[in-house]
């Protein structure tokens, strides 16, 4: 009988208390809560105590569904620094059950808690939760997970001994990333991060993550690593990424994968700003906003007086190289550069093609690929910030699609 707790989770919202609060005070398991969390039957007398604890009744937290087509069990996921969720999305779009997430930055989980009301949004340190035992708090027996996605942070290794292992990463946020694939074992894993990774301490770092990665039971060949750039999978943004897949060793002959292929067709400013609904955004000070007005649509600080330049760049003047990011305006036939997590600073512009000013907050999102009724929380500064951190939603599509192809191998 498929039933499904959406209501609950609204209930949860509204009273202000965590999915942990429900666990302490109804006296359930966090077995009962992960069972929930995928819209699974639960005992009655779980359910029972969740209504005695909230002072309501069975119908005010459990909906059954009535789907008279046939149902195909969704591979499951969990996700590590979840950010706003633009990774998450995407997956999920792509056909993926989210199980849970993990993110420490309150108004980034607030983000995700507020637009998925049914997912598991643990916010917490994540060296708080790799250290249990996962399999319990989460639900799910070691194996059976089919996907963990996510991307530490790029930190550097300590370098222990000669051998590279799990060790040498103790320290890092990647440690615990690695610890939750020890732990739970899934079939596959999505590791993404910055370009910068490969040449990262001469490339060291990004090896020393492999090694661990295998050492963990993972198979990763070179067609399973790639720097991607969002601009060819339907985002109008310039943003590479490096994507590493991992495939169990067990699975590794079962298990087929290969990244997207490009679009013929790459979106630029003109596809999604010119309907962009209004939000919030900074502005540019006055003398600011009067230089801007100077520089044409695609222009940069080359483009206007030399004697205003000059002005305006100070010591940067006398710099080295290009500086193509000063006083950069974007134009509507180009894509976005990359989405930066604050929207004013002075080397990196990015001058709204039309208007002298800044892009606001849901201009950014739609560069990143967000759907119009995804809400961010915070302050103006934290929403900028949570979406300029983000995976472009239809680039996490595009690699969740052939990720989950990959498993219907099997």
């Amino acid at each position: 009988m498929p039933v499904c707790y959406n209501k609950l989770w609204k209930i949860l919202i509204d009273k202000n208390l965590k999915r942990t609060d429900l666990k302490e005070c109804a006296g359930i398991s966090f077995n009962v809560l992960a069972k929930m969390g995928k819209d699974e039957t639960v005992s009655m007398e779980s359910i029972e105590k969740i209504c005695i604890a909230l002072d309501c009744n069975v119908g005010d937290i459990l909906e059954v569904v009535n789907d008279e087509k046939e149902t195909t069990k969704k591979p499951t996921t969990i996700e590590l620094f979840a950010g706003a969720g633009g990774l998450a999305l995407g997956i999920e779009k792509a056909g993926f059950d989210t199980i849970s997430l993990i993110e420490v930055d309150k108004d980034a989980a607030d983000t995700l808690k507020c637009n998925r009301p049914n997912w598991n949004v643990i916010c917490d340190d994540i060296a708080n939760i790799s250290c249990l035992d996962l399999e319990e708090y989460f639900g799910v027996k070691k194996g059976e997970l089919d996907l963990l996605s996510g991307g530490a942070p790029c930190q550097s290794f300590s370098y222990a001994g000669k051998r590279l292992g799990l060790e040498d990463a103790r320290g890092t946020l990647f440690y615990h990333y690695a610890m939750f694939l020890e732990k739970l074992q899934p079939k596959m894993f999505l590791f993404e991060n910055v370009k910068g990774l490969l040449t990262h301490d001469k490339g060291r770092t990004y090896q020393t993550i492999l090694d661990i990665f295998e050492k963990a039971g993972y198979t990763i060949t070179k067609s399973q690593i790639k720097v991607l750039n969002a601009w060819d999978y339907g985002v109008a943004q310039k943003r590479e990424r490096l994507i590493t897949i991992g495939i169990r060793n067990d699975l590794a002959d079962k298990i087929k994968f290969s990244f997207p292929i490009p679009h013929k067709y790459k979106p630029v400013l003109r596809d999604i700003l010119l309907d962009c609904p209004k939000s919030e955004g900074t502005s540019y000070s006055e003398y600011k906003k009067k230089i801007f007005e100077l520089v044409p649509p695609g222009g940069y600080w080359r483009d206007i007086p030399g004697d205003i330049a000059k002005e305006y760049m100070k010591s940067c003047w006398y710099m080295e190289g290009g500086r193509t990011g000063i006083l950069r305006r974007l134009s509507l036939d180009e894509p976005s550069l990359a989405v930066l997590t604050s929207p004013s600073q002075k080397q990196t512009d990015r001058c709204h093609p039309l208007e002298a000013r800044p892009f606001t907050i849901r201009e950014n999102a739609r560069c990143q690929s967000f759907p119009d009724d995804w809400q961010f929380c915070g302050s103006v500064g934290q929403q900028y910030k949570q979406v300029g951190n983000a995976v472009p939603v239809n680039l996490a599509y595009e690699i969740g699609v052939k990720i989950k192809e990959g498993l219907e191998c099997l």
